[in-house]
């Protein structure tokens, strides 16, 4: 797409076509995976005609950049290794930013099958093992307080991450009842 600078002052602005539609879509794409609705968007904001981005985006999807499913999984790959979530907050981050609910509903039940395999022990695998995994990197190493309202503001966190209530108290009392307490003189 050319550049602003290099269009004479006053000179009409045409809008974009099908190559610089593509040209945009695949910049945004360079940094990370995008949904189908990410691009869309991004489309919309450089002014390209609604039938240039259906066909663009077509061509994405046929060449297999554009897939919400695969998407979805990465992101949640990503939560599992930087920032873990519970379930509700990954689902609503993935609807956030555009991904299907009936590819949402298929990544859940694909995900929630008790005995499935973990490709990358590294990963937590089951929602216990997500909230244990937050709760680890919000502690940084320090031990596990006993005072009720450190705990309560514990579970406040967790729960804001997307965690279940169940799951929840399930974490703190096993971290309460693993964390090695200090000899006191």
């Amino acid at each position: 797409m050319p550049s602003r600078r290099s269009r004479p002052a006053g000179a009409p602005v045409e809008p974009p076509d099908a190559a610089d539609a593509m040209e945009v879509a695949l910049r945004h794409l360079a940094t990370r995976p995008r949904t189908r609705r990410e691009l869309t968007l991004r489309l919309r904001r450089s002014a390209v005609p609604e039938p240039v981005i259906d066909a663009t985006l077509d061509r994405l999807v046929e060449l297999g950049y554009v897939d919400d499913a695969a998407f979805a999984r990465w992101w949640a790959e990503q939560r599992d290794r930087h920032a873990p979530r519970g379930r509700r907050m990954l689902e609503a981050e993935l609807r956030q930013r555009g991904v299907p609910r009936d590819v949402i509903e298929a990544y859940r039940a694909e995900h929630d099958e008790p005995q499935r395999a973990v490709e990358d022990e590294a990963l937590p695998g089951t929602e216990a093992e997500r909230a244990r995994d937050a709760l680890e990197r919000h502690l940084r190493g320090r031990a596990m307080p006993d005072d009720r309202k450190a705990l309560q503001r514990i579970g406040m966190f967790l729960m804001r991450r997307g965690f279940d209530p169940e799951i929840v108290r399930a974490t703190i009392r096993d971290a309460a009842a693993t964390d090695p307490q200090e000899p006191e003189d």
